[in-house]
């Protein structure tokens, strides 16, 4: 088959044979070349070009560039996980060029670090604050536990009718509710809860 020829305008002035490089309308990066046939009058196709892209490199995607005059190299760091310094969390790079803006490649060590301008630092208060939430929530469920267990022994008592094994179960689950009770939830995460009748 004979080869195109195209004027200017990439219109064939002569019917043949091209191979042409198809990039993606939207981010420009280079996809596949195919070979077309242009009868005369006929222009390449959309989104593709008649000059070859250099060869692919690491790290890189090849692009046209924004006036779609030649191929350019972008920085891909598609597929990496970086952190948004506002909120600490992972974001998955989906696009080719630089990482986000308000993002940083470094993990946030706990739920409670903040983005200083160039590491993340622990807000101690908060973390504080929300071991407290933690052991006030503990709190309540051993002390509703608790109750739950002795509701009955307790009806018993009233009632006369509970027996000695029973009543030192009772008074044993009551010291229980005493000792949590008693417990300073505002030392958390350092908080020591006491062990649970047998």
């Amino acid at each position: 088959m004979a080869k195109a020829k195209l004027n200017s305008e990439f219109i064939a002035t002569v019917a043949g044979d091209i191979t042409v490089f198809n990039y993606d309308g939207g981010t420009r990066e280079y996809l596949s070349s195919s070979v077309e046939y242009l009868p005369v009058g006929v222009g390449i196709p959309a989104n593709s070009c008649t000059d070859a892209p250099g060869e692919s490199k690491e790290d890189f995607a090849l692009c046209r560039t924004a006036d779609f005059t030649a191929w350019e190299y972008v920085v891909d760091h598609r597929g990496e996980t970086v952190y948004s310094t506002k909120t600490g969390e992972a974001v998955i790079i989906s696009a080719t060029g630089d990482y986000p803006e308000g993002t940083t490649r470094l993990a946030p060590a706990t739920p409670y670090d903040i983005w200083n301008g160039s590491e993340w630092v622990t807000d101690t208060e908060a973390q504080h604050a929300a071991g407290v939430e933690v052991a006030e929530q503990q709190k309540a469920a051993l002390l509703a536990e608790a109750q739950t267990t002795i509701s009955l022994w307790q009806t018993e008592l009233q009632l006369g009718i509970i027996s000695d094994e029973d009543k030192a179960s009772l008074i044993a689950w009551m010291k229980y509710i005493k000792a949590v009770q008693a417990v300073d939830t505002s030392k958390a995460p350092d908080i020591s809860w006491p062990d649970k009748p047998e």
